[in-house]
């Protein structure tokens, strides 16, 4: 027994090593904290106080006020109808490549548009859509001089609600096409054609049978769609100036001291954003879950 635990004794001990898995996801924790965490905590932190440090709620009573009230409730019309239009048109798109026995061909092409169209935005959107539906944009001009419409005289304006919002589809419809596509993908071949034996139609088999198990990623997609939406700056301010009264515009000009001269009332505006935003994302993030159950 001594000479057994003599040899434990002297027996050396594995050196500590650093788990190696861990780096190649370092950069994204990294990045998450400089980028994402951080400055949230610090739009947070500056929502309730004063310029001198103190605490305060002066700021978030700040958000009552009529013309930021305004502005948040445009910017939620925008983000609903460019979700809810985002969500059908995205919607009939992928349905038609899966299930609507188009070529196979068509699958790839559109879902790499789709991956490329949703991350395009910003000032480039913003001139694209200027050059083509602009006061003297291409099609504009088209249909003015070739065919005899004038947009304008018909009311439509690109620096408007509704402007803004077919913009906002240009990125919106390619997210619902690539979001809602594997959704459309589970849906198994066997419920159909357990609902064509018990004498189903094709309607009744959607309205029955795919449509509730679709709804929650519907819905859940529209969510995001909604954040999406929502959060858009960039986009926003290249196209319209500070012509359409919408929370990032306000936002906007709060954080540069144009027009309230309240670095922390802007805090309040961002935070009131991250409210909004959050809640959408944490819905999809749940009705996610509740598809993924039925999908399986």
């Amino acid at each position: 027994m001594a000479a057994n635990s003599t040899v434990d004794s002297t027996t050396p001990r594995p050196a500590l090593r650093l788990p190696l898995e861990w780096i190649g996801v370092a950069p994204f924790f990294l990045f998450a904290l400089l980028f994402l965490i951080m400055p949230t905590m610090k739009i947070v932190i500056g929502a309730f106080q004063t310029p001198d440090g103190s605490f305060t709620l002066d700021n978030l009573a700040g958000l009552f006020t009529p013309s930021i009230l305004a502005a948040y409730w445009i910017s939620i019309k925008i983000s609903l109808a460019s979700a809810l239009l985002g969500c059908a048109i995205g919607f009939a798109m992928a349905t038609s490549v899966v299930l609507g026995g188009l070529p196979r061909w068509i699958r790839g092409p559109l879902l790499t548009f789709s991956g490329v169209a949703s991350n395009f935005a910003g000032v480039p959107l913003a001139f694209a859509f200027l050059a083509t539906l602009g006061p003297m944009g291409l099609v504009t001009v088209f249909l003015r001089t070739e065919i005899g419409i004038d947009l304008r005289a018909l009311g439509f304006n690109l620096l408007s609600f509704w402007g803004l919002t077919l913009t906002y589809l240009f990125f919106q419809i390619p997210l619902m096409v690539l979001i809602i596509t594997p959704a459309i993908d589970g849906l198994k071949r066997e419920w159909k054609e357990a609902a064509s034996i018990l004498g189903a139609s094709n309607a009744q088999y959607w309205r029955m049978v795919a449509f509730p198990i679709l709804l929650p990623s519907l819905l859940g997609t529209m969510a995001l769609l909604f954040a999406n939406a929502f959060g858009a700056v960039a986009t926003a301010i290249a196209l319209t100036g500070s012509s359409l009264n919408i929370v990032p515009i306000l936002l906007f000009a709060q954080i540069r001291g144009d027009v309230l001269g309240n670095p922390h009332l802007g805090y309040a505006l961002a935070f009131g954003m991250i409210m909004v935003t959050g809640v959408a994302n944490a819905i999809y993030i749940w009705l996610r879950a509740r598809s993924e159950r039925w999908l399986k």
